[in-house]
């Protein structure tokens, strides 16, 4: 759990973006958000382009630090 979630929880806090703001850019429940961030669930594949287009839209640079970091995670398999 929370390949996606660790690098969303970065992001949103250093770019000061709030999950409920995410949410509402995304059209999803905060508590969908708020699951990601909490690495209590993984969003869905299909979902990762749609949390990059939202970030896109409130903070270009979020949105490239998320994709980054989260290529980053899945391609570095740890023993």
């Amino acid at each position: 759990m929370g390949r996606a979630g660790k690098a969303l929880k970065h992001v949103l806090q250093q770019y000061n973006i709030s999950q409920n703001r995410l949410a509402v850019t995304m059209g999803v429940a905060r508590s969908t958000v708020n699951q990601w961030v909490n690495e209590v669930s993984d969003p869905l594949a299909d979902s990762i382009p749609e949390i990059v287009n939202a970030l896109d839209v409130l903070e270009p640079s979020a949105a490239q630090i998320f994709l980054q970091m989260y290529i980053q995670r899945n391609g570095t398999h740890s023993s």
